[in-house]
């Protein structure tokens, strides 16, 4: 409807309406004679009258102006953001519908990346994610996007509880070396630190959906606490009675049923028929040369028709799967562009609990919702000793105030005349410590910048060491890299998986500060990743067709060596710098 129109209608009468309406009164009073007063006091009525029932129906006609636009409440808490992503709902014609539907497409879906028609209650997080961060640069390739839908049809067949679920744990329950079955399937196995886990579970569903398998996630002590299920329909946790749970702590490269093991012992038969009911997979980072040769083609075509696989593995080991010839064709059309791999899985797998959530909503609006600009600065130091340390202090302010990522401050203490448009920057700190922030705190509080912004630096939790297996301080681990994820800027700490997490999940290319030795500070302190990929901390150098030693990080250009670990391996776009 014109908004315009109904503003026109609702104008008062014209200067010459008054006037022909007052001269028609004047007839009328001689018309009718002695009652021509009382008709006048009638029409006056009636004049003043009218306008008050136009304005009332116009309002039971159209709703209010907040329910028209259709704006989420969360949406107040940054302007940016908010206009950014605004759904003008209310707009009328076939256009408005498009709009909407594309809005919500390249919005709450991720540019179709997820499914619509969760429960929003259950997982706030899937669908509100996007009101707190800039719509990303990188889109989900149609193809991709196709074949996880593909994927969720394929988990709601063979998923837990399901008939050929039960059917493939009757038949693992004998142990009998089997044929074909209708559903094959990779468990894999909660283990290490937080980021590892995260990593290493985005790793294994791209196996998956390279493999045609269905992916079941063991609970551990916190998995379900801290995400919610990514598939609809069916849960992606594998069920606490599965035969081999009480197994998995106890498995390593010496199992019996290790596919690494086996190879090793000569007791793997390439050729026969039927197939180990299970074999155990270990990629964990102590893994040994026999182990490796999973990511052989060799190796790939013989666990192809293993129906359960069972993997241990504390790396992110997609790299490599981009050397498997057979993968490479698949890889490609997935991911046009090579390096946003766990950008896409990343924010299509995880997202937060609503206890997560909560931490990380409440942390953002109170205080990163307002600045013009966040930066995430991610400490992890790898010492024994208890810091803070003054060279990892120092090399902090080497690298961002050289690469211009802070203000530098004006040591002389000069009155500086605070401008009221002046820009203010978030920094948010993410360290076992708090001895880091409170200087960069002190800094900023005690000398004015040069530039006259206003600076205020944050961290929500220094939890002194890491406590792996307490619920809340995985919960707070989580939360702030997620929180890391949605700065504008972020600095990272070398080797660190936190902060690969975070850079992923924000498609951010991070600047690494280089691990420092001999307590100083190296020069230069910190350079710019080549993509927002995660590094594989232990890849396998090895030649399978050649059965020799190689250097895999220079077969093809989009797997190059990491900047943080010279042995490391990471996905690049074959146009990215060096």
């Amino acid at each position: 409807m014109d908004l315009n129109s109904s503003t026109r209608r609702r104008s008062p009468p014209s200067e010459d309406t008054d006037q022909q309406l007052a001269q028609n009164s004047k007839m009328q009073a001689k018309r009718f004679g002695s009652n021509g007063i009382t008709f006048t006091q009638i029409f006056t009525y009636c004049l003043v009258a009218l306008p008050i029932i136009f304005a009332i129906s116009l309002i039971f006609r159209h709703p209010s102006s907040d329910r028209t636009m259709g704006f989420a409440d969360a949406r107040v808490l940054e302007n940016r953001e908010v206009k950014q992503n605004a759904t003008p709902i209310g707009a009328g014609g076939s256009e408005g519908v498009l709009f909407q539907h594309a809005d919500k497409y390249n919005g709450k879906l991720l540019g179709g990346l997820l499914a619509d028609g969760f429960d929003e209650a259950a997982c706030t997080s899937r669908y509100s994610s996007f009101l707190y961060r800039k719509i990303s640069l990188h889109k989900p390739s149609s193809y991709l996007i196709s074949r996880l839908r593909s994927y969720e049809d394929l988990h709601k067949r063979c998923g837990p509880n399901t008939q050929s679920y039960n059917k493939a744990l009757e038949q693992l329950k004998s142990g009998n070396k089997i044929g074909l079955t209708d559903c094959n399937y990779i468990v894999w196995i909660s283990f290490s630190g937080l980021g590892n886990r995260i990593l290493s579970l985005a790793s294994t569903f791209l196996y998956a959906l390279l493999t045609n398998r269905v992916l079941l996630v063991d609970q551990g002590k916190d998995m379900a606490d801290l995400f919610c299920d990514p598939f609809p329909d069916k849960s992606w946790l594998l069920p606490r009675d599965f035969p081999l749970v009480d197994q998995f702590d106890s498995f390593n490269q010496n199992s019996p049923h290790c596919h690494g093991n086996m190879l090793k012992n000569n007791a793997i038969n390439s050729s026969a028929m039927s197939k180990p009911s299970y074999l155990y997979l270990h990629l964990v980072h102590d893994y040994g040369d026999h182990d490796k040769l999973f990511f052989c083609d060799g190796e790939q075509s013989f666990l192809e028709n293993v129906p359960w696989l069972i993997m241990k593995t504390d790396n992110y080991y997609v790299p490599s799967l981009f050397l498997i010839p057979s993968f490479e064709k698949e890889l490609s059309n997935l991911f046009p562009e090579k390096g946003t791999v766990f950008h896409h899985l990343g924010r299509y797998l995880f997202h937060p609990s609503n206890h997560v959530w909560g931490l990380i909503t409440r942390y953002y609006r109170t205080y990163l919702a307002k600045a013009d600009e966040r930066i995430g600065i991610q400490i992890r130091t790898f010492d024994s000793r208890r810091g803070p340390f003054k060279h990892v202090m120092d090399q902090i302010l080497a690298c961002t105030l050289k690469e211009k990522l802070l203000p530098a401050v004006d040591m002389q203490d000069s009155v500086v005349n605070p401008s009221e448009n002046a820009k203010l920057k978030a920094i948010l700190v993410t360290s076992l410590l708090s001895g880091y922030s409170e200087d960069l705190r002190n800094m900023y509080w005690e000398h004015p910048t040069m530039t006259g912004e206003v600076v205020g630096v944050y961290q929500p939790s220094h939890e002194e060491f890491q406590q792996t297996e307490k619920q809340m301080h995985n919960r707070k681990a989580w939360s702030e890299m997620y929180l890391l994820s949605l700065t504008d800027v972020l600095v990272t700490s070398a080797w660190s998986t936190f902060g690969y997490v975070a850079q992923g999940l924000g498609g951010l290319r991070p600047w690494i500060l280089y691990k420092t030795e001999n307590d100083t500070a190296p020069d230069p302190p910190c350079r710019r990743a080549m993509s927002t990929e995660p590094c594989f901390h232990a890849p396998p150098f090895y030649d399978c067709k050649a059965k020799k030693g190689i250097d895999t990080g220079t077969l093809v250009p989009h797997v190059r060596h990491c900047e943080d670990i010279s042995w490391g391996l990471k996905v690049v776009d074959d146009h990215d710098d060096l």
